[in-house]
């Protein structure tokens, strides 16, 4: 597997999605939720509508079952998750036991190389050079959440990594690169 980077740049960010939007709302809605809750890809294409819609509204946490830890992790869907969501539903006549992202083939879900062909394409398309995958999505989420003061310690849990040195280096976070965190308390 090809060590892939974060997207560290917002203006970037805004780009693919405006990509993704012209595209499909199912690919804005796999985009904004991977970048928003630093779900593995494979979790992300497991999802199934009733895993994150109730009734004619957004749930407030998606909860995945870790096979390593034996544990279910509960995974914020924030108002930019739920902005997307709630249109991509508007949209589709998905019913609560269909796949989130549906492939437009058959019932299954998109494959993870559909996915990663739909996030690589969108950021070529915006001009990012360098290595783009689908875990470009969970480290893009690590890197903002980290640099908007999220502690080292909790995206280390969310990560399952045995240090922050190991979470650091995963988020693209190196020892030479300035360290400003934003704490906006914002009162």
């Amino acid at each position: 597997m090809e060590y892939v980077h974060p997207i560290k740049d917002i203006q970037c960010i805004d780009a693919i999605k405006g990509v993704l939007g012209r595209q499909s709302q199912r690919n804005l809605l796999l985009f904004v939720l991977g970048i928003n809750t630093g779900l593995r890809v494979s979790d992300l294409l497991a999802l199934k509508v009733g895993d994150v819609w109730e009734g004619n509204k957004s749930k407030e946490f998606i909860y995945v079952y870790n096979d390593r830890s034996g544990k279910e992790k509960a995974f914020y869907i924030n108002s930019k998750v739920r902005a997307e969501l709630e249109k991509y539903m508007s949209l589709s006549q998905l019913t609560e036991r269909d796949y989130l992202f549906k492939s437009q083939k058959n019932n299954q879900p998109i494959t993870r190389q559909q996915a990663y062909r739909i996030i690589n394409n969108a950021a070529k398309q915006v001009g990012i050079n360098g290595k783009i995958g689908t875990h470009t999505l969970r480290k893009t989420f690590g890197y903002h959440a980290y640099r908007k003061g999220i502690a080292i310690s909790i995206l280390m849990e969310i990560f399952n990594h045995s240090t922050p040195a190991e979470t650091l280096r995963y988020i693209g976070i190196d020892s030479l690169e300035n360290r400003l965190i934003k704490v906006d308390v914002n009162l």
